[in-house]
């Protein structure tokens, strides 16, 4: 691995799977076993570093997602799909929607590449069609999209708070997880 894709690999590790929401130039160089002047070289700054790895990340999982939304296979089996690509990389990297929601707050640099999603709009028309079969509860379908992913992702976003307020030990946290997939998939069919 050469010198820019193991800072980036460092700075994804850092921000995104342990949580450190601000760490430094010099911190992710620490880590990454580099002079700081790398980093500067080659991104010019921690918010570009930032950028470029969180642009990438996101690129992968849509990427992932699409080829799911996309996949002409029956809309329960693409819901199962999706649910277990979503939630792998959600567990994989879940300090990344925190850090998202930090940075849109603090600099709103991700909404100004903002396009629509032909994928989305594909999946948010299959929703349509499968409410109007009675398979998922009529309503908007973008409700559906909110009730997904907050069933997906809220518990794995409040893992810390989950596990002192309830007293949950890491692994019995790890099993509830794993059972989340299929808690889902039996509350959003009827």
């Amino acid at each position: 691995m050469n010198k820019e894709e193991l800072i980036k690999q460092t700075a994804k590790d850092l921000f995104f799977n342990k949580g450190y929401l601000h760490a430094t130039t010099q911190e992710i160089a620490d880590a990454a076993g580099v002079n700081r002047s790398l980093i500067n070289y080659y991104f010019r700054s921690r918010d570009l570093l930032f950028q470029t790895v969180y642009r990438e990340a996101v690129e992968s999982l849509k990427s992932q997602l699409d080829k799911v939304l996309y996949d002409k296979i029956p809309f329960k089996e693409k819901l199962n799909i999706f649910i277990d690509v979503y939630m792998k990389e959600l567990l994989k990297y879940p300090y990344r929607e925190s850090f998202l929601i930090t940075e849109i707050c603090s600099k709103n640099f991700a909404l100004k590449e903002k396009k629509k999603s032909a994928a989305l709009a594909h999946f948010l028309k299959e929703i349509a069609e499968e409410m109007e079969k009675g398979t998922l509860k009529k309503g908007d379908p973008i409700h559906f999209v909110f009730d997904l992913f907050a069933l997906m992702s809220f518990p794995v976003i409040m893992t810390p708070l989950y596990q002192k307020l309830l007293d949950i030990s890491k692994e019995k946290y790890k099993t509830l997880i794993a059972e989340r997939k299929q808690l889902i998939l039996e509350k959003i069919f009827n």
